[in-house]
C-alpha cells in the first residue's frame, strides 16, 4: 500500500496556525476532495478536532496517544503501523495523511508519496512541514495554478515520489 501525505505548504513550509490553515484556497480543497474521496484518510487528533467531523465520502482513521479517545464514524489508533493495518482491512491502494506536522514528522521515514500544494507567498504561522531530503524526494508532477477572483494566491500542485536505492 502507498502510504501519501496530502499538505498545502506556503514557501516557507508553513503549514498551519492556531491549528488552522492560514489561507482559504479553494482550489486545494477541490484538489484535496478529489485526491481522497473514497479513500482512507489519516490524521492526528488535534487536526481532526480542527475538522470537528468526520469527512464525507472518505473512511476517517484518527492517530492519537489518548487511550480514551473515540468519536463516531472515526478508527482510532495510536501509531502510524496500526494505521496502515487498518487501511489494508478495507483492500485500498492508497492511504492518505492529511495532518498535522507532529504526524507528518512521524510518518515522513515511512511514506512513498507526497501531494504538495506550494502556496507562492509566505504566511504567518507557527506549524511547519518538514523539509524534503533532495537525495530522499523528486518531483515528478508540477501543474500550476495562478490566482483569480476565488484563489488570491498563485499556487503549484506538486507530486514527490520517494526515491528507491538502486533505481535506473
Amino acid at each position: 500500500m502507498i502510504l501519501s501525505l496530502l499538505v498545502a505548504a506556503d514557501e516557507a513550509n508553513v503549514i498551519g496556525k492556531d491549528n488552522q490553515l492560514p489561507w482559504h484556497l479553494p482550489n486545494d480543497l477541490k484538489y484535496f476532495k478529489n485526491l481522497t474521496w473514497g479513500a482512507p484518510i489519516l490524521m492526528g487528533r488535534k487536526t481532526f478536532d480542527s475538522i470537528g467531523k468526520p469527512l464525507p465520502g472518505r473512511y476517517s482513521i484518527v492517530i492519537t496517544r489518548n487511550q480514551e479517545w473515540r468519536h463516531d464514524g472515526v478508527e482510532v489508533v495510536h501509531s502510524v503501523e496500526d494505521a496502515i493495518e487498518a487501511a489494508q482491512r478495507h483492500h485500498v491502494n492508497e492511504l492518505f495523511l492529511i495532518g498535522g506536522a507532529e504526524i507528518f514528522n512521524s510518518a515522513l521515514p515511512q511514506a512513498n508519496r507526497i501531494y504538495l500544494t506550494r502556496i507562492h507567498h509566505r504566511f504567518d504561522g507557527d506549524t511547519w512541514f518538514p523539509e524534503l531530503p533532495a537525495t530522499e524526494w523528486a518531483l515528478v508532477k508540477e501543474t500550476p495554478a495562478p490566482a483569480d477572483d476565488k484563489n488570491p494566491w498563485p499556487h503549484t500542485f506538486q507530486v514527490w515520489e520517494r526515491v528507491r536505492e538502486g533505481a535506473a
